[in-house]
């Protein structure tokens, strides 16, 4: 690599990184949160999903902007509009001031994804390309570990407060490496960005969510909730129908016509959507009082064996899932995920994390490192290179959305306002009851790449919903 093409993937890297590393703080600084501002689970329900409407429904959008606009451009706005949000959330006097700015925060982290990945696609070709995608997701498993480690430390010893200021390092080393790089901006002309389009998918996710979260509070018969969730299924409605019609959709419906893609993109919707389901639950279960009372430090440790095992073993599965087909992994990999997470039901008031927790963590590594790639391997695989950018973003947005929706129904899920240890064993059934049908999904409905040979045709691995 020459020095642009160096600078290239550490400007992608640390802009990606932002994103990441903030996705992976707020589990652990949920509990001090609620604690300092109220709220309860509520509050800490918001403050996960204001950012991921945002982020989901906006990053399908965010890679037309880029081309229109530039990528450095929105890439350089991204960083900014991300750093004055991590500020105004680091000085947050309210939990609803705090909610709007996770909620800004998210538009920001939309621009960030998609500008990196454009950045890397368009200065490096062929072998190169792979090379450097690879090192890109790469640091997506360094974030997992960091962000935890970090946010802990940062809630323990100082303030929950502190762990948001940890992106401002990074952003502004990157916007000053921007500046070294140099590079003018490639523009596209002819471009049309569906901000309807845009604007119709925020809302119908913005919509229901609004309903599940404070459906606890208000009752399913208040009139802001089941008009809420009307109109938010209305405008989800509008928006399928204005990807039909639109000049340049946004999520072309057509990408849906391949077995691959829909069946790959359901398993997608049904694997993260207990991935998340798990990490809210188990982080906030071991933060409580009442519970095992782990500083936030520990509770984010709890599952860096997951990401240790998949930095050490995913390239290898990767590799595996190309000569053998994805099929086979996608459907053993959420089904060890499901028993792992039935596993946490041995989870007791006479608490020990090697004995109860543990087991469950190590047989979840093993299953999400035998599912990620293969997964990401089948659903791009399937469409031509032309449409891997968008067919990527829409994974992308489909792993966020699933997060969305099931944070959004954790009151219902656990049972109450809180995760106490039945609400806990509840999510854990729940989550395995999503990974057993991730699994099913898989099994019945992703098919294998052949060769006139018969041999399985080896597909490109990488980290799902990057």
């Amino acid at each position: 690599m020459n020095r642009d093409q160096k600078l290239v993937i550490t400007i992608a890297v640390l802009a990606s990184f932002v994103s990441f590393l903030d996705g992976t703080i707020v589990n652990v600084a949920l509990p001090a949160i609620a604690k300092e501002l109220g709220g309860g689970i509520t509050t800490q329900q918001w403050v996960v999903d204001a950012y991921l409407i945002t982020l989901g429904s906006l990053i399908l959008v965010a890679g037309s902007v880029s081309d229109l606009y530039g990528r450095i451009l929105v890439m350089r706005i991204g960083l900014i509009a991300f750093g004055i949000t991590s500020l105004a959330i680091a000085l947050a006097p309210t939990a609803e001031f705090l909610i709007v700015a996770r909620g800004v925060q998210g538009i920001a982290g939309a621009l960030l994804v998609p500008s990196a990945l454009a950045l890397i696609t368009s200065n490096f070709r062929g072998a190169a390309q792979g090379k450097a995608i690879g090192i890109w997701t790469g640091m997506a498993s360094v974030a997992m570990i960091a962000g935890p480690l970090l946010g802990g430390l940062f809630v323990d010893l100082l303030s929950w407060r502190w762990a948001f200021l940890i992106n401002v390092i990074p952003i502004a080393v990157t916007l000053v490496l921007l500046v070294v790089l140099g590079h003018t901006d490639n523009r596209r002309s002819g471009i049309s960005i569906d901000f309807a389009g845009a604007i119709l998918c925020t809302l119908g996710l913005g919509g229901p969510v609004y309903a599940l979260i404070e459906q606890g509070r208000l009752g399913w018969g208040h009139p802001a909730i089941y008009l809420s969730l009307g109109l938010g299924v209305l405008a989800f409605a509008g928006f399928l129908v204005r990807q039909r019609f639109a000049k340049d959709p946004i999520m072309p419906l057509s990408l849906f016509t391949v077995r691959n893609f829909w069946s790959g993109n359901i398993a997608t919707a049904l694997i993260y959507g207990a991935l998340s389901l798990n990490g809210f639950a188990l982080v906030v279960y071991l933060q409580r009082d009442d519970g095992p009372n782990f500083p936030a430090t520990l509770a984010g440790l709890a599952s860096i064996p997951i990401t240790i095992v998949m930095i050490l073993f995913s390239s290898r599965v990767g590799a595996l899932s190309g000569r053998y087909g994805p099929r086979l992994f996608m459907t053993i990999g959420p089904v060890l995920m499901g028993v792992a997470s039935l596993l946490l039901l041995m989870v007791q008031q006479d608490f020990s994390y090697w004995f109860q927790v543990l087991p469950s963590i190590l047989l979840f590594a093993v299953g999400i490192t035998l599912t990620v790639s293969p997964l990401t391997s089948a659903i791009l695989g399937a469409i031509d290179t032309e449409r891997s950018g968008i067919a990527s973003a829409v994974n992308n947005a489909v792993s966020r959305v699933a997060g969305l929706i099931v944070i959004a129904m954790i009151a219902v899920i656990v049972g109450g306002d809180s995760v106490d240890l039945d609400g806990f064993h509840r999510a854990a059934i729940v989550t395995a009851v999503l990974m057993f049908a991730g699994g099913l999904v898989s099994l019945a409905g992703i098919r294998n790449p052949v060769h006139a040979g018969g041999d399985a045709e080896p597909v490109p691995a990488q980290t799902a919903g990057s």
